[in-house]
C-alpha cells in the first residue's frame, strides 16, 4: 500500500509540474501574440489632453495602426531598440492624425495632426494657416458646444486654467448643464482633406509666426485646438514645443476610436462605466 500511495503522489507531483510548465508555456504564447499585435498592427493610445478638439476629447480611446508609416524602435513596447533605423518606411500624407515619440526627449507619445511634409513652407498669419505661400481655406462653421466633463474638471484643476478656458465661452444648456461654447472652423488643404479646428483667441506667438522650412525626413505637426497645443509652431525653446518631428518618431497613425469616458465611472463601480461612456464617439474613423 505504502508503494502504490507513494507512485500516487509521485504522479501528481508530475501531472502538477506538467500543468505547471503548460500554464507558462500559454502565458509565454499569450504575451508574445500581444506584442507582435502592438508592435506591428494595432496600439491603444488614449487622449489626455484638449490639444486635438474638436476632433478628439480628453477620454478618447483610440487604435494607432502600426504599419502605416513602417517600422521603427519606437513602434515596439518601450522604445526597445531592436529594428535599426525605420524599415518599409512611407510617408505620412498631410492632414493624417499620427501619434509619435514627442522630441526632445523621444520618451512621451502625442497625437498631432501632419500640416508640413519635407521641403514645405508653413506660416501662420493673424490665425490663418499658410502652405508654401498660400492661404489655406478657413470657414467658419458652427460653434462646438461640449458640456463640462469631469475629464475637463480634472485637468483644469492640474493646469489652473478655467474648464472652457476662459469664463466667457461658458454657459448652460436649457436643462442648466454648464458647456462650452467654442469657435470652429474647417480647414481644407490643397490635396482637399478638411478638418475642424478651434481658434478661441488670439495668441500673437501661435497666431502669427515665422516661415518654417520643413527640413528632409521631418514633419510640421499642429493639434487642431490651435490655442491650447505645444506643437511645431514652438521649437523647442526653455522646455516648450516640440519643433520639426523627425519622421523615424512616428508610431502609427490613428485608425479608430474604440471607446470614450467622459471620467465620471469609478472602477469600483462598474455600472458607473456604461453611464460615463460616449456611445455616439465609439467607432469613429479618421
Amino acid at each position: 500500500m505504502a508503494e502504490v500511495k507513494a507512485n500516487n503522489s509521485s504522479a501528481e507531483a508530475k501531472s502538477t509540474r506538467e500543468e505547471t510548465s503548460d500554464f507558462i508555456k500559454f502565458l509565454a504564447k499569450l504575451l508574445l501574440v500581444i506584442f507582435i499585435f502592438r508592435s506591428f498592427v494595432f496600439s491603444p493610445f488614449n487622449i489626455p489632453s484638449e490639444s486635438m478638439q474638436p476632433r478628439l476629447l480628453i477620454g478618447d480611446y483610440l487604435f494607432v495602426s502600426k504599419w502605416s508609416y513602417g517600422f521603427s524602435k519606437h513602434s515596439l513596447p518601450f522604445s526597445v531598440p531592436l529594428i535599426p533605423g525605420r524599415i518599409l518606411a512611407s510617408q505620412p500624407e498631410r492632414g493624417d492624425v499620427v501619434v509619435f515619440k514627442a522630441p526632445p526627449t523621444n520618451e512621451e507619445d502625442y497625437i498631432k495632426r501632419v500640416i508640413g511634409l519635407p521641403g514645405d513652407t508653413v506660416q501662420m498669419i493673424s490665425g490663418t494657416l499658410h502652405l508654401n505661400g498660400e492661404a489655406i481655406r478657413k470657414e467658419k462653421i458652427d460653434d462646438l458646444v461640449i458640456p463640462v466633463t469631469q475629464n475637463m474638471l480634472d485637468a483644469s484643476s492640474q493646469s489652473g486654467e478655467h474648464p472652457c478656458s476662459e469664463a466667457r465661452f461658458q454657459e448652460r444648456s436649457s436643462n442648466g448643464v454648464e458647456q462650452c461654447r467654442y469657435p470652429r472652423f474647417r480647414e481644407t488643404l490643397p490635396n482637399g482633406k478638411s478638418y475642424e479646428v478651434l481658434d478661441l483667441v488670439n495668441v500673437p506667438i501661435a497666431d502669427s509666426t515665422e516661415v518654417f522650412v520643413v527640413p528632409a525626413n521631418s514633419l510640421f505637426l499642429m493639434g487642431d485646438n490651435r490655442d491650447r497645443s505645444q506643437d511645431s509652431r514652438f521649437q523647442q525653446i526653455a522646455g516648450r514645443g516640440i519643433g520639426f518631428v523627425p519622421q523615424d518618431n512616428l508610431v502609427g497613425k490613428a485608425a479608430f476610436t474604440v471607446f470614450s469616458t467622459d471620467g465620471s465611472a469609478s472602477w469600483v463601480l462598474p455600472w458607473t462605466w456604461f453611464s460615463a461612456a460616449r456611445w455616439d464617439r465609439i467607432g469613429e474613423t479618421f
